[in-house]
């Protein structure tokens, strides 16, 4: 019978492109999410039966165990970027990183992939990172041979950064953005599902692995580059720390006063996390330590964000049309 991994958060951003990777590998795939209805979609990267999504609150120890029984592999894909209700960073990415591994331990599991974040830091400013780097402290508790993967900011189709922002330029002539001189090293999705990938299979030695694309760029210069694949004209305009923070305090205020029902638009943790540049280390374990020649962004951003243009899919036509007119 082929090999089974359990993928928490396997319908999620880069949980979906590690799970389409493994059912290619010809591994049996268990989806575990909050809400298996929403994942049907990941069914058909297999053959019939080979991709399931399954019910899992990470929060809780049977929960968590029901769905690793007869696992050989587990990977850990979730994560938060703003806090609602239970879900709080702690309870999430720390709690919930070592209830995985201390239970896959529990029921001698061998190999586990977390997936973590540049920044991962004790001694943060922001809980996000710090929750990071105590889900990191607690899978390597239970699971010292664990692989633990570090990516920069995540781009791909349904990326929740670039996305963003070109949606953004719809809505007038001004692009604003906090900490337009921080540095950033984005990274394909497709790329950290492949250094997953190589984890599950045994073919990366364990440790921590921060994951960078080919280039260094500030806010700015990621903005401007976003502008170009949507043919837009944009004043970019860096909005300091500190009004930064003050608009963080009152979504913050918003979102707690609405029960969650108003998101924020940004948070101060966001904001603290905005201060610091998100980039590989230069001595820490990459792309060349897995075999992995990461993919630029230029070779992907106009494939997805093209309807952000004009005229969307017809603006190349239009560009042909006024060449033929010249």
């Amino acid at each position: 019978m082929s090999k089974l991994v359990t993928i928490y958060g396997g319908s999620g951003f880069i949980g979906r492109y590690i799970a389409r990777r493994m059912a290619k590998e010809g591994w049996r795939v268990r989806v575990a999410v909050r809400r298996p209805n929403e994942a049907i979609f990941v069914k058909p990267y297999g053959v019939v039966g080979q991709v399931e999504p399954v019910l899992c609150n990470i929060r809780d120890d049977a929960s968590v165990a029901s769905v690793m029984q007869g696992a050989d592999a587990v990977v850990n894909c979730v994560g938060i970027l703003a806090e609602t209700g239970k879900n709080t960073f702690g309870s999430v990415q720390a709690e919930g990183a070592e209830r995985i591994a201390r239970i896959a331990a529990e029921q001698g599991i061998e190999r586990m992939v977390q997936i973590s974040a540049i920044g991962a830091d004790a001694d943060a400013a922001s809980i996000y990172s710090k929750t990071k780097a105590a889900g990191e402290d607690g899978v390597l508790r239970h699971m010292p041979e664990a692989v633990i993967l570090r990516p920069s900011i995540v781009f791909g189709p349904e990326d929740q950064f670039f996305n963003r922002f070109a949606g953004m330029t719809r809505m007038g002539p001004v692009l604003p953005v906090v900490g337009a001189e921080t540095k950033f090293q984005p990274v394909y999705v497709d790329d950290v599902a492949q250094a997953a990938v190589k984890a599950v299979l045994g073919t990366a030695k364990p440790g921590i692995y921060e994951l960078g694309g080919p280039d260094v760029k500030t806010f700015r210069e990621l903005m401007r580059l976003m502008l170009d694949v949507v043919r837009r004209k944009r004043a970019v305009v860096n909005i300091p720390f500190w009004a930064a923070g003050l608009m963080g305090f009152g979504f913050d205020t918003l979102n707690t006063l609405s029960l969650g029902l108003i998101p924020a638009q940004i948070t101060r943790d966001q904001v603290k996390n905005l201060a610091r540049d998100n980039v590989v280390s230069e001595d820490a374990k990459g792309f060349a330590d897995l075999g992995i020649d990461p993919t630029s962004m230029e070779a992907v951003l106009p494939d997805y964000l093209w309807r952000f243009r004009p005229s969307g899919q017809y603006d190349a036509i239009k560009e042909s049309a006024k060449n033929l007119k010249g």
